[in-house]
């Protein structure tokens, strides 16, 4: 007998905001029969596949320490640094910068309420360099 992950879930201050900002950046939506709004407390969003559930929970305390579990986020189109670009317009902030000058390596972020994820290459980039 085996369990299975029935949903990830991010500890958080603003539980409707951070969800928002989540779904933009994967492209995730909220269930249409529980939709998210201000003030829940609980707010859940799901892939476009519906097999990933992201559960933003609200807590009394304030992150204070870095992450043991982070998202790793891989871009599903263009590059790593074109997805880098879109996700600093969209508010997240660079706290490591882990690219190599040879074009490999990830940039650590931090979504706005500090929790950390980190961009890497996408599927083409990798193919590229495996193919030279």
């Amino acid at each position: 007998m085996t369990s299975y992950i029935s949903h990830t879930t991010v500890d958080c201050a603003n539980a409707y905001e951070l969800s928002v900002w989540w779904a933009q950046v994967l492209g995730y939506a909220e269930d249409p029969d529980d939709p998210n709004e201000p003030g829940h407390e609980e707010c859940m969003i799901i892939s476009p596949d519906g097999r990933h559930r992201i559960l933003f929970i609200e807590v009394p305390d304030r992150k204070q320490v870095k992450n043991r579990i982070h998202f790793d986020l891989r871009p599903r189109e263009g590059t790593r640094d074109e997805e880098l670009a879109r996700l600093l317009a969209a508010g997240a902030t660079v706290q490591h910068d882990r690219r190599n000058p040879d074009g490999t390596g990830w940039v650590v972020l931090a979504d706005p309420e500090g929790n950390e994820f980190c961009i890497l290459r996408s599927e083409t980039e990798l193919a590229r360099t495996r193919s030279t």
